[in-house]
């Protein structure tokens, strides 16, 4: 049987797709990626803390190294070492490219 009605193959015009994010990855990544850099740890209360990472749990209790406390922008306090519990962690964002 000869069958003239088969499509040609699609041609190969379409364009590739984008390469990926380069932030993809789970969190767990992401922290284990961040430690000994320098990060921003927001606290429920709203008042950041920017220093070192230098260890977390998996309860998100944080070591930093070469702490500072901000307050509405403003640097309030620094510390050399500073600890923080993790149930008043809001976040943890990198302050430098990883």
């Amino acid at each position: 049987m000869d069958d003239d009605s088969t499509p040609p193959p699609p041609a190969n015009d379409a364009p590739a797709p984008p390469p990926p994010a380069l932030n993809s990855g789970s969190p767990t990544d992401f922290l284990k990626g961040v430690v000994g850099k320098r990060v921003v740890v927001r606290l429920t209360s709203g008042v950041d803390y920017r220093g070192v990472l230098s260890c977390l749990d998996g309860y998100m209790n944080i070591a930093l190294e070469q702490t500072e406390e901000h307050v509405n922008g403003r640097v309030i306090n620094r510390y050399g070492d500073a600890f923080i519990r993790g149930n008043n962690v809001l976040y943890i964002s990198a302050a430098e490219a990883i």
